[in-house]
């Protein structure tokens, strides 16, 4: 198997391209194509093969320039042939020819690349672009059976062929996706606000199984990153089940014990009510038993969310300094759900992560606005994150602050444990409840308990009896107020 050099792409490919063959990689101008190219002359030059690049669109100055910017030095052993017509086919002679002067450069061509394959006689070649070589063959027919002939040259030498389409000839004509071995489609999605969104799929591969489906990728310095969709069923990974608790006792017994390892809970709640601080106590208990915890979020700055968990008690910069904490921040405009996937993918893998916390997936949300989408990416996330024994917690702000309060997407049957948050009025003060309503595994309280918010993050108070219209939204108490909690200073 020959390596495309692509970070990601040998894994959808499963294993990479089959060597002494010819593949087609097509997308519109400025989806990846050169790029990927380049990565695919440049792992075979690693690898201490001959590769060509053969290119009739850009000048080799352009296409150095464009490996500069990535970083790249292009040597010796990577031969550029830049094609272009003899300055004799546009003569004036040759205009008045009966013969068409686009007859006349198509014999050339095939003629100059099949005499620059013999004096390189390389193990990895690269045409850019096929819609030069379209353009001038003028006719499918005459296409088809210039490709074939330079297919049947190239396999002489078993060269494994990457060939470049930009679709801007005919977006109808599929003659290479017949004569080729492989076909790798780049798309260049513009959403209405934020970045541009690249993805690939593998349209065909012969003779090899490869991950279907869409792919993200993007583009940055250093060339072309492919995000592999993520499959769950691939993940699974042996792990002791155990009981992981919050180190606040109160919140402990209303979940029966704590959560389980490699379980999901959700935290729902208007805003306000402390959901994030929520998931952090666990994060903050597992670094304190010596795992390793990761926290991505979305709705927040950072440096915003380390100084208001500090005055709470919980020093993010300092657990952070031991390398067993990640915090990402996320930007749902500039990132697409595959790379965010491969995040989190990362901190499980590389850093051992066991508690992860997304805060908020409504900023998830905004990353990928089709629902029906969104929950099959949360779906195989949760999957992988519960099969690598990591516990998970996610947050979701509910629609408004009292009354009617409706959630934007309703993930609750994927977790295992859902915890609801709600504001109610007593003696003239808004208070804050938790109850649990949900929880696979085991048992846990069915009462609702008071909590506040202060300086040492999360107080939770005994059971308070007294509460109704928890679920609808609008709590209230009538019960005796003794039951309540008292004012820190108190």
């Amino acid at each position: 198997m020959a390596s495309t050099g692509v970070a990601g792409l040998d894994n959808v490919l499963n294993g990479g391209l089959t060597r002494g063959h010819l593949f087609l990689v097509e997308g519109e101008p400025g989806a990846g194509k050169t790029t990927i190219a380049l990565q695919f002359v440049l792992a075979g030059s690693r690898a201490g093969e001959k590769t060509l690049y053969i290119t009739l669109s850009e000048s080799e100055r352009e296409i150095r320039e464009g490996a500069a910017s990535h970083g790249w030095t292009i040597g010796d052993d990577v031969v550029i042939f830049e094609l272009v017509p003899p300055e004799s086919l546009a003569s004036e002679e040759n205009q008045q020819s009966l013969l068409y002067t686009s007859d006349l450069e198509l014999g050339e061509t095939a003629k100059d690349i099949i005499a620059a394959m013999d004096r390189v006689r390389p193990a990895r070649v690269v045409i850019d672009s096929l819609s030069e070589i379209r353009l001038l063959a003028q006719s499918s027919l005459r296409y088809r059976r210039q490709i074939l002939a330079l297919k049947h040259h190239f396999a002489r030498f078993g060269a494994t062929v990457l060939m470049l389409d930009d679709l801007t000839s005919d977006g109808h004509d599929r003659t290479m996706h017949s004569l080729t071995h492989g076909v790798i489609k780049l798309e260049q999605l513009a959403p209405e606000f934020g970045a541009e969104r690249r993805r690939l799929r593998v349209l065909k591969y012969r003779g090899k199984q490869y991950r279907g489906g869409y792919h993200d990728f993007a583009i940055g310095r250093g060339g072309v990153r492919v995000y592999p969709r993520l499959v769950a069923g691939e993940h699974y990974a042996e792990f002791r089940r155990s009981r992981l608790q919050s180190g606040i006792p109160e919140l402990d017994d209303i979940l029966g014990g704590g959560v389980d390892q490699g379980s999901g809970t959700l935290v729902l709640g208007p805003a306000g009510t402390g959901k994030t601080l929520f998931g952090l106590h666990f994060a903050k208990a597992a670094l304190a038993r010596g795992e390793a915890a990761a926290i991505f979020i979305f709705d927040e700055e950072r440096a915003l969310l380390t100084r208001r968990m500090g005055e709470m008690g919980i020093d993010l910069s300092e657990l952070r300094e031991g390398g067993r904490l990640h915090v990402q921040q996320v930007d749902a405009a500039e990132m697409s759900p595959g790379e965010f996937s491969h995040l989190v993918r990362r901190a499980v893998e590389t850093l051992g992560a066991t508690c992860v916390v997304i805060d908020s997936l409504n900023g998830y949300q905004a990353a990928m606005p089709d629902e029906r989408l969104l929950i099959l990416h949360m779906h195989e996330l949760l999957q992988f994150l519960n099969r690598r024994g990591a516990s998970t917690f996610l947050t979701v702000a509910q629609h408004g602050l009292v009354g009617d309060m409706r959630t934007p997407i309703d993930i609750t049957y994927l977790a295992d444990t859902v915890v609801l948050l709600r504001y109610f009025e007593a003696g003239g003060e808004v208070r804050r409840a938790l109850s649990v309503v949900k929880k696979r595994l085991g048992s846990h309280e069915n009462t609702i308990r008071e909590y506040r918010i202060g300086s040492s993050g999360l107080r939770i108070g005994r059971t308070v009896k007294g509460f109704h219209g928890v679920l609808r939204g609008v709590p209230s108490f009538d019960g005796d107020r003794s039951g309540l909690l008292k004012d820190d200073a108190t």
